[in-house]
């Protein structure tokens, strides 16, 4: 073995357990940044690495595509607000996994392998094809460019699993003759048609399982390109990435009250019509003034942020509020549903930017025993997981959906701009509650109002 052979298994191998230590430390607030740089550093042994590699001979090329991918990815990453985090994460799954559909489609028109590298190969292009749509289709859906609303049609589980089947028989009809070169292109044909069936009949409420999912198809491609090109860092790191995401993805569909085999085919998020009728309900709203004041009262105090937080950039004003009503010897904490915004960790990731302290976050099943004794709830932009009819009402879209149990706190504040319903598109009744006071505007300017009003002395 050479020197440079030496080095890059020594990059390969201190990349792994790097980003091992990566995973384990971004399952706590606490050190997800030393995680975050724990796989970065991971990242860099293992491009130094490959580029060492003997195989490597033309590094022109390689240096012009990392200046067009740096064009790309610089923007992507500053450009973009933390709300379209989510967006962000749906176009690199859409990037990597065609990377590897097409580093795939590479390998099999230059040396047409055999056996079981050959199965691998199909696998890659298969799931990297897939995934492509896939993510292009999610990303859409959250920029809202295409319709949120789940597209259903009769027959619509068999026409997805008849394709999926077809590049399925197609697939394993290349691993046993993998010259029959013309069945390539209508594979891979399939498998990009599939990817955008696989989102179409999947609404806004669900997308935080299709990010989820479509995260471990990218990491699963990943793994079967490392197989298909003998490199055991991919393999190692695709897994990690696959298995990861396949786990929260169950852990998504279990806090959705969704059933994981459905999502594998996209084949939920239909519309279900609640038999409760849409018409004009009571409400009660109060102002800033009146909301300060009920808050300067308060011992006990629950904040529930939501998408609307991420929307208005709220997190900053949060924080303020968090330090006046602490000062004051006011019991502040955050209850975070595991799908609270768009994506998993999207609410704990915005509070941390402000720096709420990492134990002010309390997850939803250590949190919800706490509400019949909390003064108040506020809830700033979360819709649909509040929403009491997740429990009594069995035809609603997200009946059986575990929800913040914010309707048994003794008073609660909603700050919304308007009365309109979440992306299930169904009210709220907590709105409609006795309790319920509604406080409209955005929430930044709302928030800063708050902090306004405590700073002057509402009590005094």
């Amino acid at each position: 073995m050479t020197n440079a052979a030496i080095v890059v298994e020594i990059c390969y191998f201190a990349a792994a357990v790097l980003f091992i230590l990566a995973l384990k430390w971004m399952s706590s607030p606490a050190t997800a940044r030393r995680g975050v740089i724990a796989g970065e550093v991971g990242m860099l042994l293992a491009v130094v690495g490959t580029l060492l590699r003997a195989e490597v001979v033309n590094y022109e090329l390689i240096i012009v595509a990392f200046l067009i991918g740096s064009a790309i990815g610089v923007p992507l990453a500053y450009l973009m607000p933390m709300t379209a985090v989510p967006q962000r994460t749906a176009l690199s799954h859409a990037f990597g996994s065609l990377a590897a559909a097409l580093i795939g489609t590479a390998e099999y028109y230059r040396h047409t392998p055999h056996g079981f590298v050959m199965g691998a190969l199909v696998v890659e292009t298969l799931l990297g094809f897939l995934t492509f749509t896939a993510s292009l289709m999610a990303f859409g859906k959250l920029q809202e460019i295409l319709p949120t609303r789940p597209i259903t049609y009769k027959g619509q589980n068999v026409v997805n699993l008849s394709l999926l089947a077809a590049a399925a028989v197609i697939g394993v009809i290349l691993i046993m003759n993998p010259e029959r070169t013309e069945l390539f292109p209508i594979f891979c044909g399939l498998a990009l048609l599939f990817g955008v069936l696989l989102i179409v009949p999947i609404g806004g409420a669900d997308m935080p399982t299709v990010i989820a999912l479509l995260n471990s198809y990218a990491g699963l491609a990943a793994c079967a390109m490392g197989v298909a090109l003998d490199n055991k860092l991919l393999v190692i790191a695709g897994a990690l990435d696959g298995s990861s995401g396949f786990i929260l993805s169950i852990i998504m569909c279990r806090a959705m009250n969704r059933s994981f085999t459905n999502v594998l085919f996209g084949a939920f998020g239909q519309v279900v019509t609640s038999s409760k009728a849409q018409e004009a309900r009571p409400y009660r709203s109060a102002s800033a003034e009146e909301a300060a004041s009920i808050l300067d009262a308060a011992r006990t105090v629950v904040v529930v942020p939501g998408y609307g937080l991420a929307v208005a950039q709220a997190q900053h004003k949060i924080r303020e509020l968090h330090d006046l009503l602490t000062k004051r010897g006011v019991d502040v904490r955050f209850a975070i549903h595991p799908v609270a915004g768009r994506m998993p960790g999207h609410m704990n990731v915005l509070l941390a930017e402000a720096d709420i302290p990492y134990d002010k976050l309390i997850e939803m099943d250590d949190i919800n025993s706490e509400f019949p004794q909390t003064d108040v709830a506020l809830v700033i932009g979360a819709n649909d997981v509040t929403n009491p009819a997740a429990r009594t009402d069995k035809t609603s879209p997200i009946a059986g959906m575990p929800i913040l149990n914010v309707d048994q706190a003794r008073t609660v504040m909603v700050i919304k701009r308007s009365m309109s319903p979440g992306f299930a598109g169904i009210d709220n009744d907590l709105y409609y509650m006795e309790k319920t006071l509604m406080l409209f505007g955005d929430a930044k300017g709302f928030v800063a109002s708050l902090v306004k009003e405590l700073g002057a002395g509402v009590h005094a």
